[in-house]
């Protein structure tokens, strides 16, 4: 792992376009990009283990992350799969403690920028008005994960599955449309609480009933009605 300055100025109208700071004026966003890093991660590195104190959460600019669990007799559940473009570890902010809660790990080469949590904290201790505005954009994203939670949950592995196919293409998406799988299918099994043998069945079920085809890491839906019944149907 490798850490490396930044050109601050040229990082607040990136950091403007994020969720998260949207609502900081440009005096706050000058004191977050001021600490900031960057980290270059090979395929494999782990950048921080579960446990370990957290002085920093990320803003992932290329390549893909997985935050995963590893239970006891080493199995890992894969709990995210983070993609360019996207902040993680922002919640540890408010964590008694601050420590990770995960284990995050390189899938492959990723640029990532490093915002330190205590320059963040103190901004918020300064302005109740960002205090709630932060406090909104994180209950719209537990919003999101708590939906999440419920997929994984209460309905059985064909209906996650799908779910997962679906979300992936635009709601007015036509057939024959085409979607990447961009990490292996064991994590994609793991993410979505599935056994690895259990998704081949799965995606074979589907091929032979003509609802997909699988080219690899490529999946073509070939009649997402059919499929989107195929999930209704499904459901516990």
């Amino acid at each position: 792992m490798t850490k490396q300055a930044f050109n601050r100025l040229e990082l607040v109208s990136e950091f403007r376009e994020i969720p998260l700071f949207s609502m900081l004026d440009d005096e706050q966003l000058l004191k977050i990009v001021t600490r900031v890093t960057r980290v270059k991660l090979d395929a494999g590195e782990i950048l921080f283990c579960q446990g370990d104190h957290a002085e920093s959460f990320y803003l992932l600019r290329k390549g893909q992350m997985q935050l995963y669990l590893e239970s006891p007799d080493g199995q890992e559940k894969v709990i995210d799969v983070v993609h360019g473009g996207q902040l993680f570890a922002e919640a540890v902010t408010f964590f008694e403690g601050q420590v990770y809660p995960v284990n995050a790990q390189a899938m492959q080469y990723c640029e990532l920028l490093s915002v330190n949590i205590n320059i963040f904290r103190g901004i918020l201790k300064e302005s109740v008005d960002t205090c709630f505005n932060m406090l909104a954009a994180m209950c719209r994203r537990l919003h999101v994960q708590l939906k999440e939670i419920d997929n994984l949950s209460l309905h059985n592995a064909t209906y996650r599955l799908a779910y997962h196919f679906l979300k992936s293409v635009p709601e007015d998406a036509g057939e024959d449309t085409h979607i990447v799988l961009h990490y292996p299918k064991s994590v994609l099994a793991s993410r979505l609480s599935i056994k690895p043998e259990t998704l081949s069945r799965i995606l074979a079920q589907l091929k032979h009933q003509e609802i997909i085809e699988v080219r690899g890491n490529e999946i073509v839906l070939h009649k997402i009605e059919a499929l989107r019944n195929y999930m209704t149907s499904q459901k516990l």
